[in-house]
């Protein structure tokens, strides 16, 4: 089996920074790409940024030159750095890994983690 686990969810005021981690663990042979997504009320799950295994990245336009995403291959973990926060950051944050399991790809999810952004 895999688990994604997601963490470093929070409340932070407007302008604040947060720092989410995403660690994969159990019975693969590695990771391709580690993706963040958003939920937030009332809508629908959206792509956030992306990092494959060779470090190529995409950032959605809303959060470019704010958030950051990097991995450690070592440790099956993705961060997503997120600065300058803003109240539309509020969202239910999930990690999405796609894990290569006997020689075939599964896209694993984490349980999500709360991140709201207020004064």
């Amino acid at each position: 089996q895999v688990q994604v686990v997601e963490s470093g969810g929070g409340l932070v005021q407007p302008g604040g920074s947060l720092r989410l981690s995403c660690a994969a663990s159990g019975s693969f042979s590695s990771i391709d790409d580690m993706t963040w997504y958003r939920q937030a009320p009332g809508k629908g799950r959206e792509l956030v940024a992306s990092i494959g295994v060779y470090g190529d990245i995409n950032y959605a336009d809303s959060v470019k030159g704010r958030f950051t995403i990097s991995r450690d291959n070592a440790k099956n973990t993705v961060y997503l750095q997120m600065n300058s926060l803003k109240p539309d950051d509020t969202a239910v944050y999930y990690c999405n890994c796609d894990v290569n399991r006997r020689g075939r790809v599964y896209a694993y999810w984490g349980q999500g983690t709360q991140v709201t952004v207020s004064a």
